[in-house]
């Protein structure tokens, strides 16, 4: 239980997935949020006499007791922690599309202000692994950053997609933290270091991800789902209408293990049990909430969990106390006992109304024809099931096939299908019309990604006459491949490009010939799994991929270049801006209108070419950001196509790479995983 201990309406928006609770002076807890306009808020009632003079903070005209922080760009991401244990304080960590800013709030000054290429879409702050130092940790365009309290690159790794969501979690026990990572691509990436030691496949974008306690953490997803991992087992998740948009781990309830705590975009905040996502708490804001943290806001000694909506309504709540606690169990108890004897007696209400139908039925039918009315089939009736890759035609495409039959005359009347990352809504019903009907039954099934899938089947079969039906249950797991056919070499040409690799298995050496980089990684990512392999280092080469990725990055480098000279252009119009300014100044102070009304003349036409500039220079950068994720991606493949230590090698190569701007030593990397000849 929680219990309601303070209330804050502050006259400034909040961005949602932006609020950070930080000790700015290493004692007096502040709230920091980012708002509109490309600024940053940081709201301090403890010392309210405190004023900021520096350029880059202003005193709030609304409240005296909140401070501006310019940061004059889109803020993307916000948090705040110890960057420099030294310091004995916070800082605060502000992100946007193309910085990074690490700033003292204390001595109103910057650590560092660094430029990331690939954006700032998530960040996290802590250790990762045995590198000593904590490192503000991005995530951008396929690619993760970690920097310390100097802004040196510590850390470095690409991912598969765009990152939406980071978190730091003790997820192999191991004392020392992993980094988890939430992305585009519906995937949870696990890193040890630079190492993927774990990988699960949603089936939606990845929004919030965070550490429960030890190695189980709680995830948001885009469709409003929201649920608690263990390791890679999945304990539950439930899913809602509205959208999940800031999660958080927090004891309500005195037991010392965490529940899950939610705000969702209705304005409702609810505190679900880790073990079952059994709702324990809830309240509810008049508008969406922006971000959940906790904070001694007070000074009581006590932590508050503090909700924030994006309207600034601000509310701290307390855990309830141990006798609350039985209390609330008690009541919960009796809640769950009264829901499960409810769902009994529905269910054996049901079971009775289908006896009495039964009966009705037989009274005024004949034996055989009331046998097939009512649904009964015979005792030995079988469900077969079977998968086989159809490869499609002119009308439809190719598909996996799933087959579906009875082992008599007993037709299928419908199929329910429950599967994740498939279907529209993790569903699908096939209902064949009352013309079609057979024992027999084919769906086509077009898997998204190489993952297995364990298809859950409801199958209703009876006969044609019946109203009532018999409902087979089963489970069928669609291969992770299951895409794919085998051909002879009479039927098509080998393709050109390939992969090579030696293992210490009855078939040593292994050739795979295809054209998909990302097949390759897929199925040598498989072998190794399933043959144990701990490092492998392959050959390999994809001529037409190599070539496309040679177009890339020419266009980066025009990119690049286009970026510095529009760049230069714009300091020296703002330097040119300046002296027309002080021209025109003088001329109207000296009554010369003429020269006055022409100096501000070529400020206007000045000003709009600087505004065409950044024009062209944000579609610039857009197109930069496409084209650098598609080399990050590169990276990604080549490594997946290697296993341990040479994985880590060649990215961390590939870098080194790019960074010199050798790009003949960069393909030589990718084809044959080391720069040396």
């Amino acid at each position: 239980m929680l219990l309601p201990v303070f209330t804050l309406k502050l006259r400034h928006k909040i961005s949602p997935r932006m609020v950070a609770v930080g000790r700015y002076d290493g004692t007096h807890p502040c709230l920091a949020a980012a708002t509109q306009a490309g600024k940053v808020f940081i709201h301090n009632p403890h010392t309210r006499s405190q004023h900021f003079s520096a350029s880059r903070v202003f005193q709030s005209p609304l409240e005296s007791d909140v401070s501006l922080l310019n940061i004059n760009q889109a803020v993307s991401c916000l948090t705040a922690g110890v960057l420099n244990p030294e310091l004995g304080y916070d800082t605060l960590l502000v992100g946007t599309q193309t910085n990074l800013l690490a700033y003292d709030v204390y001595n109103n000054s910057d650590l560092f202000y660094r430029e990331v290429a690939d954006g700032a879409n998530a960040i996290v702050l802590g250790t990762l692994g045995d590198i000593s130092s904590p490192l503000a940790i991005i995530g951008g365009n396929c690619a993760l950053q970690g920097f310390d309290h100097e802004g040196n690159d510590l850390f470095w790794t690409v991912t598969g997609d765009n990152v939406h969501s980071l978190a730091l979690c003790d997820f192999d026990i191991d004392g020392k933290k992993e980094l988890l990572v939430g992305s585009e691509d519906f995937d949870i990436r696990v890193f040890k270091e630079d190492e993927i030691v774990a990988e699960m496949t949603e089936t939606e974008v990845i929004t919030s991800l965070c550490p429960m306690y030890g190695s189980r953490f709680g995830y948001a997803l885009s469709n409003g789902t929201v649920g608690v991992y263990d390791k890679t087992a999945r304990y539950w998740r439930i899913k809602s209408k509205n959208h999940a948009m800031s999660i958080h781990a927090f004891d309500l309830n005195s037991d010392g293990v965490c529940e899950l705590i939610t705000g969702w975009s209705n304005g409702k905040v609810d505190a679900r049990s880790d073990r079952t996502g059994e709702v324990i708490f809830k309240d509810n804001f008049s508008s969406a909430i922006a971000g959940v943290v906790e904070g001694d806001y007070r000074m009581d000694g006590h932590i508050q969990l503090i909700c924030c909506s994006v309207d600034g309504e601000i509310r701290g709540y307390l855990p309830g106390t141990p006798e609350m606690r039985g209390n609330i169990m008690d009541t919960s108890v009796e809640q769950d006992l009264i829901r499960e004897l409810s769902q009994k007696k529905q269910n054996l209400l049901l079971e009775l109304r289908n006896y009495e139908d039964n009966a009705k039925a037989e009274l005024s039918s004949p034996l055989n024809e009331a046998d097939g009315h009512r649904g009964v089939i015979p005792a030995n009736t079988k469900l077969h099931t079977a998968l086989s890759v159809n490869l499609g035609s002119a009308a439809q495409a190719a598909h996996t096939e799933l087959c579906i039959s009875t082992s008599n005359d007993t037709i299928i009347r419908a199929v329910l299908i429950f599967a994740e990352g498939i279907f529209l809504g993790e569903s699908h019903v096939v209902h064949p019309s009352i013309h079609n009907l057979s024992s027999s039954i084919r769906i086509p099934i077009t898997p998204p990604k190489d993952v297995p899938v364990d298809l859950h089947l409801k199958t209703f079969v009876g006969y044609r006459s019946s109203t009532q039906f018999h409902v087979f249950e089963l489970t069928r797991q669609l291969p992770r491949f299951s895409m794919y056919a085998l051909t002879s070499p009479d039927s098509a040409s080998e393709p050109p490009s390939y992969v090579n690799f030696i293992i210490a298995e009855r078939a040593q050496r292994i050739t795979i010939n295809t054209d998909d980089i990302d097949l390759a990684g897929d199925i040598i990512q498989s072998m190794a799994s399933f043959f144990g392999i701990e490092d492998l280092q392959v050959e390999a080469d994809f001529p037409v991929y190599f070539e496309e990725l040679r177009k890339v990055l020419v266009k980066v480098d025009e990119y690049h270049s286009v970026h510095q000279k529009l760049s230069a252009d714009m300091a020296d119009n703002s330097n040119l801006i300046r002296s027309l300014l002080v021209r025109a100044e003088d001329a109207r102070l000296m009554r010369d209108m003429k020269t006055m009304k022409s100096r501000y003349m070529e400020l206007y036409d000045l000003n709009k070419d600087l505004l065409n500039g950044y024009k062209i220079r944000c579609n610039n950068h857009t197109e930069l950001l496409g084209s650098l994720k598609a080399v990050n991606q590169a990276i990604q493949r080549a490594g997946r196509l290697r296993v341990g230590k040479p994985k880590n090698q060649v990215i961390s190569a590939c870098r080194d790479a790019i960074r010199s701007n050798n790009i003949n030593t960069l393909f030589r990397i990718m084809r044959v995983g080391t720069a040396s000849s």
